[in-house]
């Protein structure tokens, strides 16, 4: 009996761990993405490409077909940040931000903010929070 109460506890707290995973994992991607009202996605990654360069970005690679642009920073430290750019229904367009510091995803809300802040303004547009 105490070994089945002890292994129901285990699966309870593994569960626990991989839900808890899961929500966090909605939450970075909720951080790292916003749809914008435009179907221009060529604009859109030249926008893109200009504002990682506003912000202090070398890009390192650019791959309009695909929809990828990878950019560095080095400031003391080195941040990485991926951004691609996909179609999403009829109208609109989702950008996602991936960002590494030192070969780490950064999980700080703050870098994704900046950057989302400053394609907004440079894109003219509202961006939706969401995939």
């Amino acid at each position: 009996m105490a070994v089945s109460l002890a292994t129901s506890m285990a699966c309870q707290n593994s569960q626990r761990h991989v839900i808890g995973d899961n929500e966090s994992q909605v939450e970075l991607r909720t951080m790292q993405t916003r749809v914008f009202d435009t179907t221009d996605q060529e604009r859109t990654l030249r926008t893109v490409i200009a504002t990682l360069q506003d912000l202090g970005f070398v890009i390192d690679k650019a791959d309009l077909e695909l929809g990828s642009i990878s950019g560095t920073k080095l400031d003391g430290y080195a941040l990485r940040m991926t951004v691609s750019v996909r179609p999403k229904g009829e109208t609109q367009l989702t950008v996602r931000a991936n960002a590494q510091y030192n070969l780490v995803a950064v999980e700080d809300p703050e870098p994704y903010q900046r950057f989302f802040n400053a394609l907004e303004q440079a894109m003219f547009l509202t961006a939706h929070t969401g995939e």
